[in-house]
């Protein structure tokens, strides 16, 4: 299934000119570290029953084998971008798929439950680099008429590694075991790290006297206030008592702290004018949005499938799986018309279709049943997509050479941050529209309208990202002063 998508992936690449075969294989190994970075977070799930047997754990515990890859990806990624563009680009992402590969090892060997966790934040921290760097790299090795499908192309092989993760995360621990889960990131992992050393362009050499700093301060606030934050939207599954209040507070301070940081630095972590442009603080913003919508789908369908629509869990799961694969679908379709018609433009057509998506599921009856909920749901993912695709070929084509990895960090991070405050609150949206404290124990007419309620505020959501998106193209449009 991957190889397909890889080969009409690069031949939207090189559409219009004949791409060297270096191109292509460049652009197939930052397609193969994004499926690495997506298929190792969504198989872990899947094995969670089988390691709270295998290690005689709770639940509780097991799930920091998943919390702890997500908080260092979410509190690193950045960070990573960064120093990429410090360092040398080429050089780091070498040293992140190593990383990666044997942390995938130490996780396959680990004789104890906290090992495993503590292996899983190395593979977090290599998965940092990956994403960071693969999506700055476009910019380097793509011609920039062409930067969208490369880009739709990145989009589609992660989509790849999140629909086909848990389908072979169970295939090898009932064929083989836990282990395997972890282990078979190894091979993939040394390709990689081979196509990219081969085919990668190599580091630009610049005199030490322009090299600039690396600003450790501002990189522990933020990595401090990201996890504070990450952990006060997670920690309680659901319940929100002091002790998120008092991380989410700490994660209030420690912005505050980084902000007076990062105007005193000499080599700030993020140079707080880039925030002054309008489309790139627009873009993060929408994004954000939009990743907080996209959770909703993932923590309220499948209740929603369950207890109003009776589907077993087999059934709930072939349902659930419809969206990676439209993601999969369109992926690099959206690219190449992000390409023709222009990034903003389709940015803001994207949004359209999630809003209608959502306002279509938020007054759709549970009479109407599985076609009543795919159907928009389908509408929902494509453009999710479209969406994803053009925001991010947006903002990385015109950035300069010196920040495409912090600011590839940055919009990978307003991802991740909508998708963990998506859990939560579009959670908590979900269980106080259907009035029960217990979502597993509640009447299928509950679940129903909590289901339309909650999509009914995600298309609201979605209305404020297309104010963001709309307003932020005026801006755009204005003519400069002179």
């Amino acid at each position: 299934m991957l190889r397909p998508v890889i080969a009409k992936g690069e031949e939207a690449v090189a559409k219009g000119a004949e791409a060297p075969a270096s191109i292509r294989w460049a652009v197939a190994s930052l397609s193969l570290s994004m499926l690495l970075s997506s298929l190792t977070n969504s198989s872990a799930n899947v094995a969670l029953p089988t390691l709270a047997q295998a290690f005689a754990a709770s639940f509780q515990d097991v799930q920091w084998v998943v919390l702890a890859y997500l908080l260092a990806i979410t509190t690193l990624i950045v960070s990573a971008g960064r120093l990429g563009d410090v360092t040398g680009r080429r050089r780091l992402l070498l040293a992140g798929f190593v990383l990666f590969t044997l942390a995938s090892v130490l996780c396959g060997v680990a004789p104890s439950l906290w090992l495993l966790i503590a292996a899983r934040a190395a593979q977090g921290l290599g998965a940092a680099i990956m994403m960071a760097l693969s999506m700055a790299f476009v910019g380097e090795t793509v011609p920039k008429a062409n930067t969208g499908s490369a880009m739709g192309l990145l989009g589609a092989t992660s989509a790849i590694g999140t629909a086909l993760g848990p389908s072979l995360g169970g295939v090898l621990i009932s064929g083989l075991s836990w282990r395997a889960v972890f282990l078979v990131n190894v091979p993939l992992g040394i390709l990689t790290f081979f196509l990219a050393r081969r085919y990668l362009p190599a580091d630009r050499r610049t005199p030490k006297t322009e090299r600039i700093g690396f600003d450790s301060v501002g990189t522990l606030l933020l990595a401090l206030t990201l996890a504070a934050y990450a952990l006060a939207m997670t920690i309680g599954r659901g319940s929100f008592g002091p002790l998120n209040i008092a991380l989410l507070s700490a994660a209030v301070c420690g912005v505050g702290l980084f902000v007076l940081a990062e105007t005193r630095a000499a080599s700030p972590l993020i140079r707080l004018d880039i925030f002054r442009d309008p489309a790139l603080s627009a873009s993060l913003a929408m994004s954000a949005l939009v990743s907080t919508v996209m959770m909703a789908t993932l923590v309220v369908g499948p209740f929603y499938l369950a207890r109003a629509l009776g589907l077993d869990a087999a059934l709930v799961g072939l349902v659930v799986s419809v969206g990676p694969l439209v993601a999969v679908l369109t992926g690099v379709p959206a690219g190449r018309i992000a390409d023709r018609f222009g990034a903003q433009r389709m940015t803001i057509l994207g949004l359209v279709g999630i809003a209608l998506g959502s306002f279509i599921l938020s007054i759709t009856p549970a009479t109407f049943g599985i076609p009543g909920y795919i159907a928009p749901s389908v509408v929902i993912t494509a453009g999710y997509a479209l969406f994803q695709t053009a925001n991010n070929t947006a903002v990385m084509t015109d950035i300069p050479q010196d920040q495409r990895g912090v600011i590839s960090g940055m919009l990978n991070l307003s991802r991740n941050l909508g998708l963990v405050t998506g859990a939560s609150v579009m959670g908590a949206v979900f269980a106080l529209a259907s009035e029960t404290a217990d979502i597993t124990a509640a009447r299928p007419e509950a679940v129903a309208t909590g289901m339309r309620i909650t999509f009914a505020v995600a298309g609201a959501l979605i209305v404020v990202a297309l104010a963001l998106a709309i307003g932020s193209r005026a801006v755009s449009a204005r003519p400069s002063p002179r």
